[in-house]
């Protein structure tokens, strides 16, 4: 049984603790307080993913990024004006404190209404590419079929959904379609819904969302067939309805080291030397949340790739964001990555079962 008291942290907790609280006591929220339990600030994994983007390190102090003005009610209020408040902020706890500021419990919007923890949201995985950079390993085996720690790739990553409450899959597939339909079949196996877009042409990482037989009604979760993650997928889904985008991109920290002292000119004299500087971008991580209405901007079978997607979405005046993942994440796309997701499951099993 769940004990709100797990997500109490100090102000000094570093922000890599509260990361471990969030994913422990599975409450979505770390609640900061003074020695005596009076409620100072709140931290949710929006804030760590918003410090993330600022820069700030993990092992930083949880005050760096907690929010100082959380909203919080007083305990044994009516429920029903509790839910519409959280609703109307479109936030998923809160805080109970008594007269003195004190924390005495945490309200759940989940728990309040009784909600199941099943998503209805489609989840498209590109399963088509031709693993060219895997070759020899995918002459006769496409890439989602790969076993890596004893399991294929495509498989891994559908248990990890399924655990996450989805059910309602697209497997978009082109070379060796035959073989990963044989495998996943419609997914009665798993308990959930596959069905399949068939590419006659490889159509890139968005073309395929043009061949879904219906409109969505909700955000659709699209991802590449080839990635191993824990990022937790139904914060990304909070996270796009809190921003009020059309379209969210994961994203993650990649740092790259000039292997050389950088000179600095003007003209010919030199006003300064780096050496080995080490230059820090954000990276497509190949996790999509579409909107309906980034779906409509997909031709019918064409190929376009999620980049340009996102370009004609911005030229549309649609709202697009970045969701930065700080969970484990693995693109399998070379013969090294191959290799080191072997060994990473070997030694870690039980961290994957």
């Amino acid at each position: 049984m769940k004990d709100w008291r797990q997500t109490l942290v100090s102000k000094d907790a570093r922000i890599l603790d509260a990361i471990q609280v969030l994913d422990k006591a599975s409450y979505q929220i770390c609640l900061v307080v003074d020695p005596a339990n009076r409620l100072i600030g709140t931290v949710t994994d929006g804030d760590i993913r918003r410090g993330i983007l600022a820069g700030i390190e993990m092992s930083a102090p949880v005050s760096k990024i907690m929010n100082v003005k959380p909203r919080t009610a007083f305990p044994g209020g009516d429920s029903s004006a509790l839910i519409a408040l959280m609703r109307q902020h479109l936030i998923h706890q809160m805080p109970l404190l008594n007269a003195e500021g004190v924390v005495v419990g945490l309200a759940q919007l989940d728990e309040l209404i009784g909600q199941s923890a099943r998503r209805d949201n489609i989840v498209v995985l590109m399963a088509g590419g031709l693993g060219q950079r895997l070759r020899p390993l995918t002459e006769d085996t496409p890439k989602p079929l790969l076993q890596v720690g004893g399991r294929p790739i495509l498989e891994r990553i559908l248990d990890g959904l399924i655990a996450q409450g989805f059910w309602r899959f697209f497997l978009s597939v082109n070379y060796r379609a035959d073989m990963i339909e044989e495998h996943f079949g419609d997914g009665s196996r798993w308990g959930v819904e596959i069905r399949y877009l068939r590419e006659d042409k490889p159509m890139g990482t968005a073309g395929p969302l043009g061949l879904l037989p219906k409109h969505p009604s909700a955000p659709v979760l699209v991802m590449n067939g080839d990635l191993l993650t824990q990022t937790n997928l139904p914060r990304l889904l909070e996270y796009h309805q809190q921003r009020r985008a059309q379209a969210s991109m994961c994203v993650r920290k990649y740092d790259f080291q000039v292997p050389f002292g950088v000179v600095h000119l003007d003209g010919d004299e030199i006003t300064g030397i780096d050496e080995k500087p080490v230059h820090e971008f954000f990276v497509n991580a190949g996790i999509y949340t579409l909107d309906p209405a980034i779906i409509d901007l997909v031709p019918r079978n064409q190929r376009l790739d999620m980049p340009e997607l996102f370009t004609r979405a911005r030229n549309q005046g649609l709202r697009t964001v970045v969701f930065p993942i700080h969970e484990y994440w693995l693109d399998i796309g070379r013969l090294d990555d191959f290799e080191k997701a072997n060994h990473e499951l070997t030694e870690q099993s039980g961290k994957w079962e």
